[in-house]
C-alpha cells in the first residue's frame, strides 16, 4: 500500500438489483470514484456482485453461499483498516465490537431504518436499550440519515450516544431528473413510488379515494410504480371497490427520473420512513408530495409550501386533500425544485461522508 493511502471498508446489507437501481447505488458509485481520486482504497462487502451501472469498477467482496453478511465479513475481512462504515445492518450488536477487535478501525455506523408507527414494542425497546449499553461502545460514529433518525437513534440505545451521533442527509442526482415546467392546476395526474408492502400505507389512499365523489373518482388517475408482497391485496381492495379506472399498476421501471415530471402530484401515505429518495426526487422534478407525518417526512416536505402533510392513517383527511387538490382549491405554487437542489444533492452527501474519513 502506497504511503499515506488510507483503507477503508463499506459493510452494506443491500442486494444489488438490475431492475432497482435508484438513489443508493448513485451514491456507492459516486462515493467509490471521489475515494479513489483522493487515494483511498476502498473495499466493498454486498450480499452479492453486480455488473450493472458502475457496479463492475467497485471492489466487490461477496459471499458464494446463502449465509449472513455479518457473518462472512468476520470470516473474511484481513488487516487494518483505517474506517468501516456499515449501511443496513442492525445497529448495537456484538458484530461490531467482533468488527473493531479484527479491524482496528473507526466504525461508522449508518442508520437507514424506519420505526413502527407508535414505536416499538416495551419488550424490544427494553432490548435495544441493553444492547446500547453492551455493544455502542464498539460503534465510534452513528449516521442517521435524517433529524429524525438521529433522535431514534438516541431513544433507541441511550441518549449518552448523543455526543457520536450526527446527521447526513440522503441526495439525488437532480440533474438527471426531468423537470415538470407546468403543472395542471385543476385534474392533475399522481402517482405514487413506493415498495408494496402494507408499511406504506396505500391500502389508506385506496379507502381515501374509495370516499370521493363518484364525479371525481370518473376523471381521477393515479399510476403506481413499483412491486412488492402486498400487490395482490391492493388490487384485491380496488377490485373490491370498483376503483380499476382510477389505479393503474406499472411495476418496477429504471427510468423513473424522466416520468416523474408526467405528473402534477406525488402521494406518498406511508406508515413508517427515515427520508425518502422518492419524495426528494419528486420535488426535484417540480411534482410536489402529499404525505405522512411520519419518519423524516417533514424535513422536506413543508405543508402548504412544496406539498401537503397529513396524519399517518388518517383517511378523511387525505381525501379531503386529494379532493381540493384535484379541483384546483388547493394548489402549490412554487418550484419545488430549487430547495431540493441546494440542500439535498448526491454531490452533497458524497462530500459528507467523505469529510468523515478525512
Amino acid at each position: 500500500m502506497a504511503l499515506n493511502t488510507k483503507k477503508i471498508a463499506i459493510i452494506c446489507n443491500y442486494k444489488l438489483l438490475p431492475e432497482r437501481v435508484g438513489g443508493m447505488d448513485y451514491f456507492f458509485w459516486a462515493f467509490d470514484k471521489k475515494c479513489k481520486e483522493n487515494n483511498v482504497e476502498i473495499q466493498w462487502f454486498f450480499p452479492n456482485t453486480s455488473n450493472q451501472g458502475d457496479y463492475s469498477f467497485l471492489n466487490i467482496i461477496s459471499p458464494d453461499a446463502d449465509i449472513a453478511l455479518e457473518t462472512f465479513v468476520l470470516q473474511t475481512i484481513q488487516g487494518q483498516y483505517d474506517v468501516v462504515f456499515t449501511h443496513f445492518l442492525e445497529l448495537c450488536t456484538s458484530f461490531y465490537c467482533q468488527l473493531k477487535k479484527k479491524t482496528e478501525a473507526k466504525i461508522i455506523a449508518v442508520d437507514h431504518n424506519p420505526r413502527p408507527l407508535g414505536g416499538y414494542p416495551v419488550k424490544k425497546r427494553l432490548k435495544k436499550r441493553l444492547k446500547g449499553w453492551l455493544f455502542s461502545r464498539c460503534i465510534d460514529q452513528f449516521i442517521g440519515v435524517s433529524k429524525y433518525t438521529t433522535n431514534e437513534i438516541l431513544q433507541d440505545f441511550g441518549s449518552h450516544l448523543k455526543t457520536k451521533t450526527s446527521v447526513v442527509y440522503n441526495g439525488i442526482i437532480i440533474n438527471d431528473i426531468k423537470p415538470n415546467l407546468k403543472r395542471n392546476i385543476t385534474h392533475p395526474k399522481f402517482l405514487v413510488v413506493s415498495h408494496l408492502r402494507a408499511s406504506k400505507g396505500i391500502q389508506d389512499l385506496i379507502d381515501a379515494v374509495n370516499l370521493l365523489s363518484d364525479a371525481i373518482k370518473e376523471n381521477l388517475k393515479i399510476d403506481i410504480y413499483g412491486e412488492g408482497p402486498y400487490e395482490s391485496e391492493l388490487k384485491k381492495k380496488i377490485s373490491q371497490f370498483k376503483l380499476q379506472t382510477v389505479f393503474n399498476f406499472k411495476g418496477s421501471v429504471s427510468n423513473l427520473n424522466e416520468l416523474y415530471c408526467l405528473y402534477d402530484y406525488m402521494l406518498q401515505p406511508t406508515h413508517m420512513e427515515c427520508f425518502s429518495l422518492s419524495i426528494l426526487e419528486s420535488l426535484a422534478a417540480n411534482v410536489p408530495v402529499i404525505t405522512t407525518n411520519v419518519g423524516g417526512n417533514e424535513e422536506a416536505v413543508k405543508h402548504e409550501e412544496n406539498g401537503y402533510i397529513f396524519n399517518a392513517r388518517d383517511i378523511s383527511e387525505l381525501k379531503d386533500i386529494i379532493e381540493s387538490v384535484f379541483l384546483g382549491e388547493k394548489q402549490i405554487k412554487i418550484n419545488t425544485r430549487t430547495a431540493i437542489e441546494d440542500s439535498f444533492s448526491i454531490k452533497n452527501m458524497v462530500e459528507n461522508y467523505f469529510k468523515l474519513i478525512s
